[in-house]
C-alpha cells in the first residue's frame, strides 16, 4: 500500500464511467449526475442493461455510449464525440463481476481487465484526469488473514475456475500501479467487497439476489456447503458514496470499501426468508471450487482517510432490496 502524499481533487465536472450500465455503475452515474457532473457512460452491455439507466432518461448531462473498450478502446466515433470536451475523472468498473458471468465469459473478463484497463488508463493520462480502478475483495482469494487489510497479499489460485476474475483484477492493479510510477498518472485502486441492493440481476448467481428470488418464488434456498462461510454485505448506496469520496480524495490506494459486519451464508438465507415472509426452506448444495471461507474487510484506512463507513444496516438494506425485487416480480407477472 502506498504511503505517498496525496492531494484532494476539485469538484468533478465531467466523468467517464466504464461499465456504467451495470448494477453499481448505474448507481454511480446517478450519483455523479446528482452532484452536478456531466457523465459519459460506456458499456458493451455484456452483463449491464440499459434498463438500469431508465431513471436517468431525459437527463441531458448523461451520454450513453455502447462500446467494448477491450476491443475498441475509446476510438469508436460515438466515444470520440462524447469525449471531445475532455474529462477530469475516469471510473473503471467494466467487468463481469459475478461467478455466473465471469465463468460464462472468461476471455472477455480477462480482456477487459487487461486491454480494457489499459485503454481507460490511456484516456485518463491523455486528459490529465483522475483514474479509479474498481478492484475487488477477490484479490485476497480464500484469505488466511481475517479480517483482510490492504497490506495482505492474498491466497489466490492462478489456475482455478475463479482465476479469470481474480487474476484480471490483480493484473489491473499492477497495471494501474505501473502507470502511476512510470507516467505519474493520478490513479487510485479501491477493493470493493460484497455489494447488494436494487438493480442486481436476479439470475446473476450472487447470494443475496439468488436467495431473494428463491424465497419470493417459494423455492428452497440453496446454501452452499454447511453455510458457515462468511460474507460481509455493503448496501450499494454506501459503496457508491465510498467510491465518490475516494475519487475526490486523490488517494492512491489500494483501499477496501465494504461493510465489516460479518454474516454466515446460512444467516443470510434465514434473514431473507424472514424479510420476504416466505415459507421456503433451506437446502444444502455442493460448495463451489475456491469458494472463500471468510470475507470481511478491515476498513480502518477508509475511515481514517475518507471519513467513510457504511451507514445502511443489513436489515434496512435487505428490506429495501426485497421491496425492489418484489416490485419487479409483480411487474413481470
Amino acid at each position: 500500500m502506498s504511503s505517498e502524499m496525496h492531494s484532494p481533487r476539485g469538484p468533478v465536472t465531467r466523468a467517464v464511467v466504464t461499465g456504467g450500465a451495470g448494477f453499481v455503475g448505474s448507481r454511480l452515474c446517478e450519483a455523479l449526475l446528482d452532484a452536478g457532473a456531466e457523465v459519459v457512460c460506456v458499456d458493451n452491455l455484456l452483463t449491464g442493461a440499459t434498463d438500469n439507466l431508465g431513471a436517468l432518461r431525459g437527463r441531458s448531462a448523461l451520454r450513453f455510449v455502447r462500446s467494448d473498450i477491450a476491443e475498441e478502446g475509446f476510438t469508436a466515433p460515438a466515444a470520440r464525440a462524447a469525449l471531445r470536451p475532455g474529462v477530469d475523472l475516469v471510473m473503471h468498473l467494466a467487468s463481469p463481476a459475478s461467478p455466473v458471468d465471469y465463468l460464462e465469459h472468461p476471455l472477455e473478463t480477462l480482456d477487459v481487465g487487461s486491454r480494457g484497463t489499459r485503454a481507460a488508463l490511456d484516456l485518463a493520462q491523455d486528459h490529465g484526469a483522475r483514474f479509479v480502478l474498481a478492484s475487488t475483495s477477490e484479490v485476497y482469494g480464500d484469505p488466511q488473514v481475517h479480517p483482510q487489510a490492504e497490506e495482505y497479499w492474498g491466497n489466490v489460485s492462478s489456475v482455478g475456475p475463479r482465476s479469470v476474475y481474480d487474476e484480471s483484477k490483480r493484473f489491473a492493479e499492477a497495471l494501474v500501479s505501473g502507470y502511476r510510477r512510470a507516467l505519474g498518472t493520478d490513479t487510485g485502486i479501491v477493493r470493493i467487497f460484497n455489494t447488494y441492493g436494487p438493480r442486481m440481476r436476479e439470475s446473476d448467481g450472487r447470494v443475496v439476489p439468488t436467495f431473494i428470488r428463491q424465497a419470493l418464488a417459494g423455492e428452497p434456498l440453496t446454501v452452499a456447503g454447511d453455510g458457515s462461510q462468511t460474507r460481509s454485505l455493503c448496501y450499494v448506496d454506501d459503496t457508491v458514496a465510498g467510491l465518490l469520496a475516494f475519487a475526490r480524495s486523490g488517494h492512491p490506494g489500494p483501499m477496501n470499501l465494504g461493510n465489516p459486519y460479518e454474516l454466515t451464508v446460512r444467516q443470510i438465507a434465514e434473514d431473507v426468508i424472514g424479510a420476504t415472509r416466505s415459507r421456503s426452506r433451506i437446502v444444502h448444495v455442493e460448495r463451489p471450487v475456491d469458494d472463500p471461507g471468510m470475507r470481511c474487510p478491515d476498513i480502518t484506512l477508509a475511515r481514517t482517510e475518507l471519513g467513510w463507513e457504511p451507514a445502511v444496516t443489513w436489515p434496512d438494506g435487505l428490506s429495501r432490496t426485497v421491496a425492489w425485487f418484489r416490485r419487479r416480480a409483480q411487474e413481470a407477472a
